[in-house]
């Protein structure tokens, strides 16, 4: 599904990292390590087209996602450290806003158990700005939990999450593989998810 070849970034004049390669297919994902500072968000956002990269190719499904943006944006989840999420809007609100973003129809009910699965129960119609930092992750899991898209990219996902919460992240990963989805994830948290490899930054 995803190919890299030779990825190189360099933030300034000090080069992070070059000639990095992966391949992702379906029903796989890869965790991806290393110590802080070093490049793990910078290969993300490169991977998710939200910026460019020195040097280095990345194709989706057999297409470099510079010609075909629109395609792989469609297939694309991703999750970096803003939550991206409106305040003023209720955690129902803000999963219903996202859909419609991504041109997905998303019904109620698979909303509501969306949250409820995510700890929200009771919690549907207050506005986010109530919501603690871990609370609004919590609605990022139920976005996870409606979400149609292929790859998801996830950088750190399980900042300001709970035991609870970070095992509903980790099933709802495993589960997102196991259907025939691929992800990428950057976390210093070691998960039990199968079909995984690691890119050691």
């Amino acid at each position: 599904m995803l190919l890299v070849t030779r990825l190189k970034c360099v933030r300034g004049d000090r080069p992070l990292f070059s000639d990095v390669n992966l391949s992702l297919a379906k029903g796989a994902w890869i965790h991806v390590k290393g110590d802080n500072g070093v490049g793990k968000t910078s290969l993300l956002r490169l991977i998710a087209g939200l910026s460019q990269p020195a040097a280095g190719e990345i194709f989706w499904q057999g297409e470099n996602i510079q010609s075909d943006a629109q395609t792989y944006r469609r297939d694309l989840f991703f999750l970096g450290h803003q939550d991206a999420l409106k305040d003023d809007l209720s955690p129902l609100e803000n999963l219903e806003f996202s859909s419609a973003i991504n041109s997905m129809f998303l019904n109620p009910k698979r909303a509501r158990a969306a949250l409820h699965r995510s700890g929200l129960q009771g919690r549907e119609h207050l506005p986010v700005r109530t919501f603690s930092a871990g609370q609004k992750r919590r609605v990022m899991l139920a976005r996870l939990a409606v979400s149609e898209a292929k790859l998801w990219i996830l950088d750190e996902p399980f900042t300001a999450l709970d035991v609870g919460a970070a095992q509903i992240l980790e099933s709802l990963i495993a589960e997102h593989v196991s259907h025939g989805g691929a992800a990428i994830v950057t976390s210093h948290q070691a998960m039990q998810i199968p079909s995984g490899q690691v890119l050691q930054l």
